[in-house]
């Protein structure tokens, strides 16, 4: 009568938390890029800035196509383990874990120098440094702990920085924009040089940090063919967008001083006379506005800037957890860094490994050093994603592609994107520019590589196997012949160890003797792990409370399904699945649950603003007398009851009717 589904995946992410998830990232560059690239490229700044934003806008469509056909996190190494095989996939995964590391060290080392708005001491070493081994070992400790992140908060705080870089850029606009002065300020060849454009031309895809954000949140999305383009199109207009009006608004108030090799801007000056680690509070202190709206503006960006920075920074150790997940899973990384940690759940291992890693890197406190390592790793992962689209076109032209790059050509019978052409080589030419002009992030770049792929080949032999076959940690799958079949009464969400199926036989008696009884094992997947993680001890725990619900439920008569849900959002998985089945009514039984989630934990309370038919929660006597739980009694069931044939009382109709109407109340 019962069936179990073992395994659900919640996809609850729309085009909104894509974008304030992706936006936060990428968007959180103009903070320390700017003046970088400003240092270098003078009054060619903004047209430096447009030209890598035209190969991030063909990294960006490449990317759209490959999370789209396989929405799972690992991005450009997930893209090429289906394009080519293990090795190849583990060369773009070690890239893009270098990736990860440098976005957690740059934008660890630029929160103090906003907070510099304070305190100044923060601007300089040894302050900056020690406040960004601060920010890093902080987050490294909240996220072994299990931090949550919230969609909701990212939305708002993506949309206020996205409204406060326009409005910076429409007050710059009034007050410092002068067209002639930028003209004037260049002299190509001179001011700047050639070899200086080149190197602030490989510099600037430091500006784009982030993308692979995108990837990694396929996984998560509701509709990944469609919500996923939308928000990658969302995020290259605001991008190129902002990046266009700050530089300009940013070279008219900080205008080129001097000429040929002893021109500069104070927008790439090193700290103290320059803005190089602060560009955007040298924007607004040179803006002309008055001293008392200066010191409020510069205070409010501070705080804004630094808050994104942090997000940005705790992104890095998300991504760099999901995607050594990623390669572990797939026998690509030892075992241990999928380890978790005995109590809080989360990879602990990952996180303190690559956050010392991150930590080693800022300590120099050059940011310069920083971004050139990070375009070495980007470019090398932007090229092998470039490459496996391509390949997948040829070698598997019929895969269902929900978003497909427009605008190809034929060869061999295979339709060709020309972006992923056009972006393949820029991004490779990128590469080796970096490899020419950065001679520090020839040496750790290339290092860091060799030793990635050394220790891969080491660690797959040990363990019997190839380079290049596909090997994958066994899972778990949905027994054969399992037939969804539709629900149309009550849903039980069930959390930790109720193996006596308490909630489930409570809620029996709100239901008529025929109904259908959802029994909901929630498992929470914490968000440094991919959504699809292991985790089977706590899948092997939830299949034994679902049996116990099915046991109980024939007990009672009852015709029981059981589900085991992987979520980052219980309440929003529930109000999901309850609108799917078309529920009448969730009973949320606390009493089993885990301290945070007993009386109105986050999950109630979701549930009670979202919900979708009638919801009835059950505390514990415990939290109804201390008042844990103010106007939710417990809910107890209390009758002489009659007995079935069988030896076991079910519900008798004065017990449904007094349940049915402590859920009316």
């Amino acid at each position: 009568m019962a069936r179990i589904e073992t395994h659900g995946l919640r996809r609850s992410v729309g085009v909104g938390g894509l974008f304030a998830t992706a936006y936060g990232n990428v968007g959180s560059s103009i903070y320390y890029a700017l003046g970088l690239v400003a240092a270098y490229a003078l009054g060619l700044t903004p047209v430096v800035f447009m030209l890598a934003g035209g190969l991030f806008a063909l990294t960006a469509k490449t990317y759209a196509e490959g999370a789209s056909m396989f929405p799972e996190a690992g991005g450009s190494s997930s893209f090429a383990r289906h394009a080519f095989n293990e090795f190849v996939s583990f060369f773009a995964g070690w890239a893009l874990s270098l990736d990860y590391i440098l976005t957690i060290a740059i934008s660890a080392f630029f929160v103090p120098h906003y907070l510099g708005a304070f305190w100044p001491a923060l601007t300089h070493p040894p302050g900056d440094v020690i406040g960004g081994l601060i920010v890093i070992a902080l987050l490294a400790w909240l996220n072994i702990r299990g931090i949550g992140e919230s969609a909701n908060l990212n939305l708002v705080l993506a949309v206020l920085d996205l409204c406060t870089q326009v409005l910076i850029i429409c007050i710059g606009a009034v007050l410092v924009l002068n067209p002639s002065l930028l003209v004037h300020q260049v002299d190509l060849g001179s001011t700047p040089t050639y070899s200086h454009l080149i190197f602030a031309l490989s510099l600037a895809m430091l500006a784009y940090t982030g993308i692979e954000t995108v990837s990694n949140m396929a996984e998560e999305a509701r509709d990944p063919g469609r919500d996923v383009p939308r928000a990658v199109n969302y995020i290259l207009i605001a991008v190129l967008g902002v990046y266009a009006g700050m530089t300009v608004v940013a070279l008219s108030a900080l205008p080129v001083i001097g000429h040929g090799t002893h021109a500069y801007t104070l927008l790439g000056e090193a700290p103290p006379h320059g803005y190089q680690n602060d560009p955007v509070l040298g924007i607004i202190s040179h803006l002309g506005l008055a001293t008392g709206a200066t010191h409020v503006l510069r205070y409010y960006v501070g705080v804004l800037a630094a808050t994104i920075l942090f997000i940005a920074t705790n992104a890095g150790l998300i991504g760099i957890s999901r995607l050594s997940w990623s390669l572990a899973e797939h026998r690509q990384l030892p075992a241990i860094f999928s380890r978790l940690h005995p109590r809080h759940r989360t990879p602990w291992f990952t996180i303190v490994v690559f956050s010392v890693f991150a930590g080693i890197l800022l300590i120099p406190g050059r940011t310069d050093f920083l971004g050139n390592l990070y375009s070495y790793g980007a470019m090398l992962s932007f090229t092998t994603a470039h490459a496996a689209i391509i390949a997948l076109r040829i070698k598997d032209p019929g895969r269902e592609r929900p978003y497909r790059i427009g605008v190809n050509f034929r060869f061999r019978g295979a339709e060709i994107p020309i972006s992923a052409v056009i972006g393949g080589l820029g991004t490779f030419v990128a590469w080796v520019s970096v490899l020419a002009l950065h001679v520090d992030a020839r040496y750790v770049g290339t290092g860091w590589m060799v030793f990635g792929l050394i220790g891969y080949v080491i660690y797959r032999r040990s363990q019997g196997f190839d380079l290049t076959s596909h090997h994958k940690i066994e899972r778990r799958e949905r027994p054969a012949g399992f037939i969804e079949l539709e629900y149309h009464s009550a849903i039980v969400p069930i959390f930790g160890t109720d193996v006596d199926a308490s909630a489930l036989r409570a809620a029996a008696k709100l239901v008529g003797e025929h109904a259908t009884v959802e029994a909901v094992y929630i498992l929470r997947v914490p968000n440094q792990l991919s959504l699809d993680a292991g985790l089977h001890e706590e899948e092997k725990l939830g299949l034994s409370v679902l049996e116990s619900a099915k046991l109980a439920g024939r007990k009672s008569g009852l015709k029981v399904e059981t589900r085991l849900i992987r979520t980052r959002s219980p309440g929003a998985a529930i109000v999901e699945e309850a609108e799917h089945r078309k529920a009448e009514i969730i009973y949320l039984g606390t009493a089993h649950a885990p301290p945070s989630e007993r009386a109105l934990g986050p999950t109630a309370a979701y549930l009670l603003a979202h919900r979708p038919c009638r919801v009835v929660i059950e505390t514990s006597p415990a939290n109804a007398r201390n008042g844990a739980s103010p106007g939710l009694p417990s809910v107890g069931i209390h009758g002489a009851g009659q007995a079935r044939p069988d030896g076991v009382r079910g519900p008798t109709d004065a017990e449904r009717s007094e349940a049915r109407q402590r859920a009316k109340r």
